[in-house]
């Protein structure tokens, strides 16, 4: 982004943010914020903007269990239920599992004790050799899905942990070269299960509107048939009790009321 552009979506002038930049000016407050809005910083960035320039950050970060946010972890429960007999969780910015409808075991069963140790990372279930990756029939493409999308995330906010996750997931994906017909890395997930192959796609839901940065950094995941059999197994699986629990926050395999709560 140039600085005329910057300027220009921040309600101020070229010479102003010059002048800003080379320290002759002392930003206000108001136009910290709107210069944080208009680069598209997260929450947190933004107030380690404003504390850079002196002003106290305005954006709360709240635990989950704050009574405040409780009409958002009973919609999130909703949500969660309302999905069912389909899997679907709520992870954290790093894929830390905060919550799971009882669907879930799908993803987990099979997977090492160590990797269901709260608190659960899903993206490290998803990829390592003793999670789910034994599972994946297209672990190459699926994996680079996972990866691509958190290098995207990385540069838009650059992120020393968040480098650390993706050089360890680097690290279990197989390695590939797109051909000429390569589309994107943007595939099902084909998924192994005792009933048959799941082809299953996924969706991501955030909060767009949140100021609150515990809020603003969750992630709920969806998965959802790519076909009739996988909707039939899914089906079957929830009626037959087959995944045994009704979901965790951090531990998959216990109380879901827990978990949300």
């Amino acid at each position: 982004m140039s600085q005329l552009e910057l300027a220009i979506r921040a309600g101020t002038t070229q010479r102003y943010l010059s002048f800003m930049e080379r320290g002759r000016s002392m930003p206000g407050r108001s136009i910290v914020v709107r210069l944080a809005e208009s680069l598209g910083l997260s929450l947190r960035e933004r107030n380690a903007l404003l504390l850079t320039a002196g002003y106290a950050p305005v954006f709360l970060e709240s635990p989950l269990d704050e009574p405040l946010l409780r009409p958002v972890r009973e919609a999130l429960e909703s949500i969660l239920d309302g999905h069912l007999p389909y899997p679907a969780m709520v992870v954290g910015p790093y894929g830390d599992l905060v919550a799971a409808n009882s669907a879930i075991g799908v993803l987990t069963e099979g997977a090492a004790p160590e990797l269901l140790e709260p608190p659960v990372n899903m993206l490290r279930l998803a990829l390592h050799p003793r999670g789910l990756a034994p599972r994946v029939e297209n672990l190459d493409a699926w994996g680079r899905h996972i990866t691509e999308s958190l290098r995207s995330r990385a540069l838009r906010s650059p992120d020393a942990r968040l480098d650390e996750l993706i050089a360890e997931l680097d690290g279990y994906v197989p390695p590939t070269v797109p051909g000429a017909d390569h589309l994107g890395f943007a595939v099902p997930l084909r998924l192994r299960s005792a009933e048959g192959e799941l082809r299953l796609l996924t969706t991501l839901t955030s909060f767009a509107t949140a100021v609150d940065i515990t809020l603003a950094e969750l992630h709920l995941e969806a998965f959802l048939p790519a076909d009739d059999a996988t909707a039939e197994i899914l089906r079957a699986r929830s009626l037959d009790g087959l995944d045994g629990h009704d979901g965790h926050a951090g531990s998959p395999d216990q109380s879901a009321e827990t978990s949300r709560s």
